[in-house]
């Protein structure tokens, strides 16, 4: 049941990037990272066995937010892109500073919810800064890396349209892996032995290679969209 629904989640939230697309244009991808980036910071929390492995969920969210600045990259340039990512890491500084605001507050007699957001919401600072410098750098870097691949491609081909999954894939997968070493390790250093934070980091980065790649036809797709919107009706 895990991976049924692991894999209609990857279907849904990354279509519902290209419906956020179609929809409201730019617009809807800035909400979309809103969106993704407080919801992932809920649903990391909780751990599922699924393909043999066990894992946090919120991993097709957080793949989510690079699909959404390689859309970006791909139709409106790095400066977009590269505005989605401050987005995101905005959202994430107020989502924790917001939720752990809450803990401070005294519950009234008849409270009943106080102790479940606690023990949501009390995690430690070490993980929540390194959560939101290693989104920071890594979405940085995706943006960069995307378009090293577009220059160095058209710069070879002379097209500007071919390779798109080339820049992709490149850029995401690339991210990725640096992402799940630093988080990995800028997290758990300390807390487990060597070999279990290399298991860790194999684990999670399998996931991201198949979320990575799995992106791909959607940013076509989002390619496509931005096309058709362009193209003028006929008589207009």
């Amino acid at each position: 049941m895990n991976e049924l629904l692991l894999i209609v989640g990857l279907f849904v939230v990354y279509g519902s990037v290209l419906l956020a697309f179609k929809l409201f244009g730019k617009n809807g991808l800035y909400c979309f990272t809103c969106i993704a980036t407080i919801t992932a910071n809920i649903e990391v929390l909780i751990l599922v066995d699924a393909f043999g492995m066990e894992q946090t969920l919120g991993n097709i969210l957080f793949a989510a937010t690079f699909l959404v600045t390689d859309i970006l990259s791909e139709i409106s340039g790095k400066k977009e892109a590269q505005k989605a990512v401050n987005i995101g890491i905005f959202t994430s500084v107020f989502f924790i500073v917001i939720s752990q605001s809450w803990l401070l507050y005294t519950p009234s007699a008849n409270d009943w919810a106080q102790e479940p957001i606690r023990s949501i919401f009390s995690n430690t600072p070490r993980l929540m800064i390194v959560s939101v410098v290693v989104y920071a750098v890594c979405q940085r870097f995706d943006v960069w890396a995307y378009h090293k691949w577009w220059a160095l491609t058209s710069k070879k081909y002379g097209d500007t349209k071919r390779f798109l999954w080339l820049r992709n894939n490149g850029s995401t997968l690339v991210s990725q892996l640096l992402n799940t070493i630093l988080y990995t390790f800028g997290a758990f250093w300390g807390m487990y032995e060597l070999p279990v934070l290399i298991n860790i980091a194999m684990a999670s980065y399998v996931i991201f290679i198949v979320t990575s790649i799995a992106d791909t036809p959607f940013v076509y797709l989002a390619r496509k969209i931005s096309e058709a919107s362009q193209t003028p009706v006929s008589g207009s």
